[in-house]
């Protein structure tokens, strides 16, 4: 009889175990390369996930001479390496590089949740402590690369953003806004700062960077990131979150400008229509081939459906109580990106020199999926644009490729780009610690 009774918990044991193996394997990717992307992206049943797909890429950091893939009459090169997770970039009017090394502020490490959550980042390249700085990266004999490397701000709190108005630097660190004075040619501003506005960072504070712009009015807009999944932390801790806010920089004045954006990272306002722009990550856990992360225009007013719906009305049932009323007012996102491609940097191409090809449109820097099989993202792509400011009907080109190698192992993850002086397209890679540069082939 108590052999039985032994038996009884080894089999529930075995069974449990043998459950928890089979929901780990996580779900696989159905749709056909390229079926969720543009206009029109192809949508699937949701697939819920009670674990979430893990398929982190190991890090594999670049060696001497090696490089990413570009795209056909383009060339790579490395503007600036040796750096500690750069992340944004900003070009300033002489043409020298701000770029913020930065990540998230420690994270909790007790409870089990908490602890995946570390292991997982530590093994994607995201567990570096955040250097908190602000780096300027100028090429002072015009050779491409940068040969002046100074520490610009220094004891800032997770740094993301960064905007230039007049003699005003303006910095988004997690939890504020915060202003500097500039001075054209300075290598490093000494000066405190002052606070502008505080920003949301309670914890888990899950989305911890604030993209920041200027708008052709003056203003401020930051993107600022939900604080969970699908508001399982509850919605009063997502106040000011998954929105994207104006701010009057005089007065610290803000407004919601749109919201239900889950996490709207890049933010760009496209130089022909003078309209605001931003790419946006969207949900986890409803399978590989669900959502779709996005390219948008971003309008006052705009609901955008995070967390009820997504892509302009589909439910997501997991979030209780539905809103099924919110439905007919949910704005429908202008162009998909790919599923968990992790969309981060958005820069337009007015100043671009890489050819007709790339003459109007937004580069995007996708991050790289965490949570899909097969891995998605991992590269900058090119979207075009027509003439009057809309975002055309065709697929994204690849401009820089071959952040992963052929077992899947990351040398690098591109995070923002933008376009220097001269017109070469610049790309922070946050894993291989470089700053690319890429321009047309001679």
């Amino acid at each position: 009889m108590k052999k039985h009774f032994i038996a009884i918990p080894l089999v529930a044991l075995v069974i449990a175990g043998g459950a928890f193996l089979y929901f780990a394997q996580g779900d696989t990717a159905q749709l056909p390369a390229g079926a969720d992307v543009g206009r029109e992206p192809r949508f699937t049943t949701p697939r819920n996930e009670f674990f979430p797909t893990v398929n982190i890429a190991e890090v594999k950091p670049w060696k001497a001479g090696e490089k990413p893939v570009a795209a056909k009459g383009l060339v790579v090169e490395r503007f600036a390496e040796g750096l500690t997770h750069p992340r944004s970039l900003l070009r300033l009017p002489n043409g020298d590089i701000l770029t913020a090394e930065t990540n998230s502020q420690p994270r909790p490490q007790t409870g089990i949740v908490s602890r995946v959550m570390n292991f997982l980042m530590n093994k994607a390249g995201a567990g570096v402590p955040s250097p908190d700085r602000i780096s300027l990266l100028r090429d002072t004999d015009g050779d491409g690369k940068a040969d002046t490397k100074t520490v610009f701000l220094s004891g800032l709190h997770s740094p993301y953003g960064m905007a230039l108005i007049g003699d005003t630097l303006y910095v988004a660190n997690t939890n504020a806004l915060m202003a500097f004075p500039y001075k054209e040619g300075e290598t490093k501003i000494s000066d405190k700062g002052r606070k502008i506005l505080n920003l949301p960072a309670q914890a888990p504070n899950m989305h911890w960077t604030r993209s920041l712009t200027v708008g052709p009015n003056g203003l401020l807009y930051v993107g600022v990131g939900s604080n969970s999944n699908i508001g399982e932390n509850g919605l009063e801790s997502e106040a000011n979150r998954a929105a994207v806010l104006e701010v009057n920089p005089k007065t610290g004045d803000y407004r919601i400008y749109a919201s239900g954006l889950r996490n709207p990272v890049g933010l760009a306002f496209e130089p022909r229509s003078g309209v605001l722009w931003g790419v946006v990550n969207e949900r986890d856990m409803l399978g590989g081939d669900l959502v779709p992360d996005y390219l948008t225009r971003v309008e006052f007013g705009a609901f955008y459906g995070w967390p009820w719906n997504y892509w302009g009305g589909y439910e997501d049932r997991r979030v209780q109580p539905q809103r099924p009323e919110i439905r007919e007012y949910t704005k429908r996102p202008d162009y998909a990106l790919g599923n968990h491609v992790a969309p981060l940097g958005l820069s337009f191409s007015k100043d671009a020199q890489l050819g007709a090809t790339y003459g109007n449109g937004a580069f995007v820097g996708l991050h790289g999926s965490w949570n899909r099989k097969p891995a998605a993202g991992y590269k900058v792509v090119f979207i075009p644009f027509e003439d009057n400011g809309e975002v055309g009907k065709a697929k994204p080109t690849d401009v820089l490729t071959g952040f992963l190698d052929a077992q899947g192992a990351a040398h690098g993850r591109p995070v923002d780009v933008t376009v220097d002086a001269k017109g070469a397209l610049l790309v922070a890679d946050d894993v291989g610690g470089v700053v690319w540069r890429v321009t047309r082939a001679q």
